[in-house]
């Protein structure tokens, strides 16, 4: 009898099945590797190449979130700016910077102006609402560590000194002010994410792209997982002993094929995006930082509008936006059949309440949609006056999924704007779903991760951590003098000295 192509052939055993191409699954392979270099891992990918979707620089807006510059990481609550949040995320980010640094030092990573340059994070108002706002964030920040080096800009001549192309065409009658940070970056996390990969694929990963999970079930100790050959159709198995599921948009389908328990009623909300990209040479290198406004009522973070200097392959570039869309995809590749796929009777409570709660954003996103491109130029505009339509065209963002937490009497779902990370109660399987900070942030929620899934070898991993990641076990900012120590390292390191 011939065999049935569609039959599932046993294949590999491995220790860690790692389940999507981007920097997450990335980031989590890099640091076990460093961890328990014997431990056999295994990467499926179900595109032809590596960060395609999230992790793609022309899909993400490659900020670098250290809460530098984004406002609504400084929430104002009856006329008083908190930092609770911006600094959490900054903290966040020096954990990132450390590892790129040790990677780089320990010859792990390559070149390491292929992923993170120097660029000023900067915010923009407009108006004396936005300006009495601004003040006061930059007087609660100026008594933060982590945020040294701020100047607050309310002078004209040095607005146009800084932003000569936001400037150019102004006139000024109705006030602006900015707040600069020299201290930020823009990061290529499709460029980190392929020297992650190179790096593990030489001691010894297994990355197979053109592979999509297709079931994941326990059994006994372990995980089965399906695989599909996308080119072929091939279908094969992999038992794992641990399984991350980094898979972007299609995390939540997964975690709900794998039936555990923890996932059950969280839902997910798609939302798209397109940018304006910048065509002209001389517009381009006239602007020198990524500058960050205040959100439209009702927006999601990932839309707030900046005006972003971008490095991308050696090259300088420029985009305006995000502006967002609505998609039934959970993944630009994906199927618009993902969101329906995606309901269970646990999670339906959750969709619905947020549904009914969340006029505001349905509202912005019905706006969004209907924008043309005219109508989108007119809000790039409001940061660049002298914009001319011929110098710009439309690019279209990466997918998100932002994540529905499940409903708890008497109240409904919510939605979370951030990232989250769902374990089992074993941890022998886990994924993150949502968004911004995300990627910037990936070392410091893997290290979450690997503490809640593998508490065992917690001690033993201690003294290996702190090598890659100075601060691990302490905070930055509760320490002047290891803040200096892990910033000027960074700093001359990875090449981000001005």
């Amino acid at each position: 009898m011939s065999e049935n192509k569609n039959s599932a052939k046993v294949g590999d055993e491995v220790d860690v099945a790692l389940i999507g191409g981007g920097v997450m699954s990335a980031t989590l392979g890099i640091l076990l590797k460093e961890l328990e270099p014997t431990w056999t891992q295994i990467l499926f990918e179900r595109l032809d190449a590596p960060a395609e979707e999230s992790s793609s620089p022309w899909n993400n807006a490659g900020t670098g979130h250290a809460a530098l510059c984004e406002l609504n990481y400084t929430p104002e609550v009856n006329g008083k700016v908190t930092a609770e949040k911006a600094v959490k995320i900054n903290e966040q980010f020096q954990v990132s910077r450390q590892l790129w640094t040790s990677l780089v030092g320990n010859g792990t990573l390559g070149d390491p102006s292929e992923f993170i340059n120097a660029v000023d994070h900067t915010t923009f108002a407009q108006g004396e609402d936005q300006m009495a706002y601004m003040r006061r964030r930059y007087e609660v920040l100026q008594n933060e560590p982590l945020f040294f080096g701020q100047e607050m800009i309310e002078d004209n001549d040095r607005f146009s000194e800084l932003l000569p192309l936001m400037a150019e065409g102004r006139d000024f009658s109705t006030p602006v002010s900015a707040i600069r940070n020299p201290n930020g970056t823009d990061v290529n996390f499709g460029a980190l994410t392929k020297q992650y990969l190179k790096a593990l694929a030489e001691h010894g990963t297994e990355l197979r792209y053109g592979h999509e999970v297709k079931t994941i079930k326990r059994e006994g100790g372990k995980w089965v997982i399906t695989v599909k050959n996308v080119h072929t159709g091939d279908l094969r198995t992999v038992r794992a002993n641990f399984v991350f599921v980094g898979a972007g948009g299609n995390a939540l389908p997964l975690l709900q094929k794998a039936g555990i328990p923890e996932i059950k009623g969280y839902g997910g909300f798609p939302v798209s995006g397109q940018w304006l990209r910048c065509t002209n040479e001389e517009l381009i290198e006239q602007h020198a930082a990524k500058v960050y406004g205040k959100a439209s009522v009702g927006a999601p973070p990932m839309s707030v509008p900046h005006l972003d200097t971008r490095i991308i392959d050696g090259k300088k570039g420029l985009m305006f936006g995000p502006y967002a869309g609505w998609t039934p995809k959970f993944l630009k590749s994906g199927s618009y059949l993902d969101l329906v796929k995606s309901l269970r009777p646990n999670n339906v409570p959750s969709m619905v309440g947020v549904g009914l709660q969340e006029f505001g954003l349905t509202k912005y996103l019905i706006t969004e949609v209907v924008k043309n491109f005219d109508a989108r130029m007119n809000s790039l505009r409001e940061y660049v006056p002298s914009a001319r339509n011929e110098d710009w065209e439309i690019v279209h963002a990466g997918q998100r999924v932002q994540v529905i937490a499940p409903a708890k009497a008497p109240k409904f779902g919510s939605l979370e704007f951030g990232t989250a990370v769902v374990n089992s109660a074993d941890g022998s399987i886990a994924g993150l779903m949502g968004a911004s900070p995300g990627a910037s942030i990936a070392p410091a929620v893997m290290i979450d991760l690997l503490e809640r899934c593998f508490p065992a070898q917690a001690d033993s991993w201690t003294s290996k951590l702190k090598e890659l990641i100075p601060s691990y076990g302490r905070k930055v900012s509760d320490d002047k003098g290891l803040l200096e120590q892990v910033w000027d390292e960074s700093q001359s390191v990875l090449k981000l000295e001005r």
